[in-house]
This record gives C-alpha cells, sequence and structure tokens, in this order.
C-alpha cells in the first residue's frame, strides 16, 4: 500500500543534503517525481480587474505539490460558478524541492531486509515548494461584483496549506 507521510515531516526549511561519492553515479539523484499540480493559471488572464485576492505565508515553510493541488481545487471550484470570464486565479509558487525518503521497515526478519542508516541518501518521494514569510502563494484577480465570493473561497482553501496564511485584498490601479 503506498502511504504518504504526514506534512509535518517535510515542513521545516533544512539545508539540502548533498550526497557525495566516490562512486558517480550514487551523488545525484536519478528521477524527478511527477508534478501533481495540473494548471497553474486559470480563467481569463486578458481582462482588466479592480481587485486582487492574495494569499500570504506566515512563516518559511515547505508546501508539497499535493497540498498545493488541494488548495487549488477547493478555490477553482467555487470560482467556476462565478464563470470562467469573471476571474483569473494563479499559482505563484512551484514545487522544485525534491523531497526523499529512507523507508524502513519493521517486523520479525526485517534486519536482513534493509541497510539501515548506511545507504540513507532516500528514494524521491514528491516535490516542495519553498515559500518565504510574505511569499504570495495563490492570488485571483477579479472585480467588486464578485470580491466576497472569491475572498470566502480563498479562506476555504487555507486549511489545506501546511502554514499559517492570510488573505489580502488588493486594488488594482489600471494607469
Amino acid at each position: 500500500m503506498a502511504s504518504l507521510r504526514k506534512g509535518k515531516c517535510y515542513r521545516k526549511q533544512v539545508r539540502p543534503y548533498t550526497r557525495t561519492s566516490k562512486v558517480k553515479a550514487k551523488s545525484f539523484i536519478k528521477t524527478r517525481p511527477a508534478n501533481r499540480i495540473v494548471r497553474y493559471n486559470m480563467g481569463n488572464s486578458q481582462k482588466d480587474f479592480k481587485y486582487e485576492v492574495l494569499i500570504v505565508s506566515k512563516e518559511d515553510i515547505q508546501i508539497r505539490h499535493n497540498a498545493l493541488e488541494s488548495a487549488r481545487l477547493v478555490v477553482f471550484r467555487r470560482l467556476q460558478k462565478l464563470g470562467n470570464t469573471n476571474f483569473y486565479f494563479q499559482i505563484n509558487v512551484f514545487p522544485h524541492q525534491i523531497l526523499r525518503e529512507n523507508k524502513m521497515l519493521s517486523g520479525a526478519r526485517a534486519d536482513r531486509l534493509q541497510t539501515g542508516m548506511s545507504h540513507a541518501f532516500g528514494k524521491p518521494m514528491g516535490l516542495a515548494a519553498r515559500v518565504k514569510k510574505g511569499k504570495v502563494i495563490l492570488s485571483t484577480k477579479v472585480d467588486s461584483e464578485n470580491l466576497e465570493a472569491v475572498k470566502d473561497a480563498m479562506k476555504k482553501s487555507i486549511p489545506r496549506l501546511p502554514c499559517r496564511c492570510s488573505v489580502e485584498i488588493k486594488k488594482i490601479d489600471s494607469s
């Protein structure tokens, strides 16, 4: 059964471990997991909107790609009710960081099946976006008649993200 570790395992931002080996093939990650985020830009990108609703991080954190996709789905499903020409929704962070996991076995005779921590570089399990404090995670541009609906949709996506976030509304100056 494929299991997903809790988000708190990957929340902290630490410097990625770089493996150096005498054998060149063991000094780098061979594969990159597939990104789960389907789309980064949705809605009408051509229209000039009056307001921008932002989700801003209040702490330094790593956000996994499946958490970003989950937040995107929550917001986009609510925004589609407004009509696809009445908003422009965008994910502003990209998951570059490769997360690795050293699988540990437990149970009878598990000591013969694994190497423990002697070869603990780990296999790539997912991707994460590094987000600094004050960085915009999600943004939506909208007109004044749909502002409350967008604000509510953005608030509903905050529990899907593993950090403390705030919703900010900015008026766009079209000059």
